[in-house]
């Protein structure tokens, strides 16, 4: 395997992360342009399919860390393990998933406060996407597979792939074009879907052609208990920290459903999905820095993985920074692209102001917190995300928005003081080094010769 820089994981990240993010771009836009509901339903499906995956990170999130450790530390034969164990227990765990979202999507939808238009779009939304989630489970698999081994570009090409077939067939279903049936939300779903499955089927074919081969469930044999602990290990406070923050988001949204005005819902919606692009270089730099504290870590290079992970910090900071104030200047024509409400645009356009301030935290904690895990050390990240979703985020929501009447604004106001708080204490923890002493990989597996 080729040697890992920042650079070189980073640029694919950030393609195939914008890919992604447009996917979910587009499906709003166009459903934008078939009911200003149906876009608001979909996006609060989708928490809803957040919170689903949640159980995906456990195996994904841990399978990354242990494969880079192993991989950084020439442990290729408990590398290939690992990978086996994410494969069968992704697809185990995306099964039981699409079983649940696909018999109980309503009652759900229900209990976060849905109702009327936004009940039964969001319904017919997660009966399709919902009831083939184990789709994306398998691709979680394997593109931490891929990635981990240093093929980012090979994930980035696929994700490609898989935007422009969404992207065809949302205009074609959803508003009808060319003769085909105006579907609406069941077109967003149908092209979600469909395009998942084109992806899987590229993936398999990669993973098993370039990087492993099937053998390798062979290694499961005798089952590895240990590796399945460390994975739990690893998983289980990665996963709740994403839990907690998809469910704090979730109590959000039913504060909005339930207290605030369709504006505020319809701006909160169009704002997140704009401001998504602010923070991509974060996402992809967190990531590949995730992939080289693993592999710098494995190693025992622990004063190089410090280095580096203030180093894809600043890199990601300068970027983020930036784009908010271009975010900024061209506010309301971002929000003009979506609606045409003066109203939704004038709330839209001030909360991108008061963004600006979220994005200096949640870029802080995007790469930091990805270099923690990439070093072993999740435990702290998860403490402090219970006492900062729940207190800070979730219940400064219902305070600042409800209580003191902020509405919208009252909303980001909690966001940026969650996202801030978290991230001072991500940087003492990084300098502090506790890190270094979180290392799961073994040394390299050798066969005694005589």
């Amino acid at each position: 395997m080729k040697k890992l820089n920042l650079f070189n994981l980073a640029w694919p990240i950030f393609i195939e992360t914008a890919l992604f993010m447009l996917l979910g771009f587009i499906d709003v836009f166009v459903l934008s342009k078939y009911d200003d509901l149906a876009a608001s339903a979909v996006n609060t499906a989708n928490q809803v399919v957040s919170i689903a995956t949640i159980v995906f990170t456990v195996i994904s999130g841990a399978s990354a860390v242990l494969i880079s450790q192993n991989l950084g530390a020439k442990n290729n034969k408990h590398a290939s393990r690992i990978a086996a164990l994410s494969i069968t227990f992704s697809l185990l765990c995306g099964l039981v998933v699409s079983i649940l979202l696909l018999f109980f999507n309503r009652p759900i939808l229900v209990f976060i406060g849905a109702e009327g238009k936004i009940l039964e779009f969001g319904s017919q939304y997660l009966l399709i996407v919902g009831g083939f989630l184990f789709l994306q489970a398998y691709l979680n698999a394997l593109s931490v597979i891929i990635r981990n081994h240093g093929m980012t570009q090979v994930s980035m090409y696929v994700t490609l792939v898989m935007n422009i077939m969404n992207t065809v067939l949302d205009v074609f279903f959803v508003l009808g074009l060319c003769g085909f049936p105006k579907l609406g939300v069941l077109g967003v779903a149908i092209a979600t879907t469909f395009s998942r499955v084109v992806g899987a089927v590229i993936l398999t074919v990669v993973v098993f052609k370039k990087v492993e081969k099937p053998s390798m469930f062979k290694l499961l044999r005798p089952f590895p208990k240990e590796d399945i602990k460390n994975m739990l290990k690893i998983g289980i406070p990665s996963a709740l920290e994403s839990f907690l923050y998809n469910l704090s988001q979730l109590v959000v949204t039913g504060i909005v459903l339930t207290c605030l005005s369709d504006a505020d819902l319809v701006a909160k919606t169009y704002v997140q999905n704009i401001t998504m692009f602010f923070y991509i270089f974060s996402v992809s730099i967190g990531q590949a820095s995730q992939i080289l504290t693993g592999h710098l870590v494995g190693a025992n290079k622990l004063d190089e993985a410090y280095k580096q992970g203030f180093r894809g910090y600043r890199n990601a900071l300068i970027i983020t920074m930036a784009l908010s104030v271009v975010g900024i200047i061209f506010r309301s024509q971002l929000i003009g692209i979506f609606a045409t409400d003066p109203t939704v645009i004038e709330l839209g356009s001030n909360v991108i102001i008061l963004n600006i301030i979220l994005e200096l935290g949640r870029t802080t904690n995007l790469v930091i917190i990805a270099c923690l895990r990439g070093s072993g050390d999740v435990i702290f990240p998860t403490a402090c995300a219970i006492f900062s979703m729940w207190v800070i985020s979730a219940l400064g929501s219902y305070i600042f928005a409800v209580v003191f009447n902020m509405g919208i604004y009252g909303l980001w106001i909690a966001f940026a003081a969650d996202e801030c708080f978290r991230g001072l204490l991500m940087i003492i923890r990084w300098k502090g080094g506790k890190w270094r002493t979180k290392r799961f990989a073994a040394a390299e597996e050798t066969t005694a010769t005589t």
